[in-house]
């Protein structure tokens, strides 16, 4: 029998007079954090970012996902950057915001901040570095989904888990327990975990949602996936946006090959990452500033190699330059 969310939970959704979000079809663009010369967060530069990304096709906004260095930001920067999203934002596209915090206290105090924000969902890993069975899982991602009036998506990052996937059997406890976990965001790039996870979950809630974590959308649609989170998208936002038309519309051929260029610019993008996200977005016209440490920011070397290879797969001619 499936236990329904708190009693609180469900008067601050009703007051608040929110639906639980089901999550949109398509590319989540994931904004990175910029800082100024002194490495203290720009927000008038965030403001730029934002409005960047929802001019750019984005089905939903991404805010302080690991490409957003979260883990280098103090509580209280993820909670600025969350208010001036939403003001930037104004109801334009929904906003999933990364709660994830080692501590479950931690994460409901972050969630709680962004539902009272305005944002529509938040997202979240099981604890980082701390061993956790399936029970203690359980019970963090519980806590957290009846602590809030927003939807829930649960983030199976097994790096982050100590090399752990969230189970399907864990998944579908979370689905009868909670009304508002709605998604998955599976960053094991295991097409076997996708093909259970996603069985097991519609097997119980059939509008529930898996995403893959990266621009891996030709695999992931087929298999019944609804899209993709985007990292590449701050530098090559329409070439990620063709992939997901050209998946969506049956067109394999043109998806096949637009999903091997896009699979070259994510491996470029990965090599020290984000900093590269960061020197590619300079490279195109928008700078972000540097990163924090321990993430070290690209050399000039570096940066005139990483230019010369989105030259070579067709970037710096194809997409938008400057804000």
């Amino acid at each position: 029998m499936s236990t329904k969310m708190s009693t609180r939970s469900r008067q601050k959704a009703a007051k608040k007079g929110k639906r639980f979000w089901t999550i949109p079809r398509g590319v989540i663009h994931c904004a990175v954090t910029p800082y100024d010369k002194d490495g203290r967060v720009d927000y008038a530069t965030f403001e730029k970012v934002v409005d960047f990304h929802i001019r750019h096709g984005t089905s939903v906004l991404g805010l302080l996902l690991h490409a957003a260095e979260s883990l280098n930001l103090t509580v209280e920067e993820r909670k600025q950057l969350v208010d001036v999203a939403v003001k930037v934002a104004k109801g334009r596209v929904p906003l999933l915001v990364h709660v994830s915090l080692s501590g479950t206290d931690q994460v409901i105090d972050l969630a709680r901040h962004a539902e009272e924000a305005g944002a529509d969902a938040v997202i979240c890993t099981a604890p980082y570095y701390w061993p956790s069975s399936e029970d203690a899982q359980f019970e963090h991602f519980a806590a957290l989904g009846s602590a809030i009036g927003i939807s829930l998506v649960a983030y199976n990052s097994p790096r982050a888990q100590g090399g752990t996937n969230l189970s399907p059997r864990l998944l579908v406890r979370l689905i009868e327990r909670l009304d508002n976990f709605v998604g998955l965001k599976d960053a094991s790039f295991n097409f076997d975990y996708f093909i259970e996870a996603r069985r097991a979950t519609h097997a119980v809630r059939p509008d529930f949602g898996i995403f893959t974590g990266v621009e891996y959308l030709l695999p992931s649609l087929v298999l019944g996936g609804i899209g993709s989170m985007s990292v590449t998208n701050g530098v090559a936002p329409k070439a990620v946006q063709d992939l997901y038309t050209a998946c969506a519309g049956g067109q394999y051929d043109r998806a096949r090959a637009l999903q091997e260029k896009i699979s070259q610019h994510l491996r470029l993008l990965m090599v020290e990452y984000p900093a590269t996200i960061k020197a590619g977005m300079e490279i195109m016209g928008r700078p972000v500033g540097k990163v924090r440490l321990p993430i070290r920011s690209l050399s000039e070397e570096a940066k005139r190699r990483l230019r010369d290879e989105l030259g070579k797969l067709g970037i710096l001619d194809q997409e938008p330059h400057g804000w």
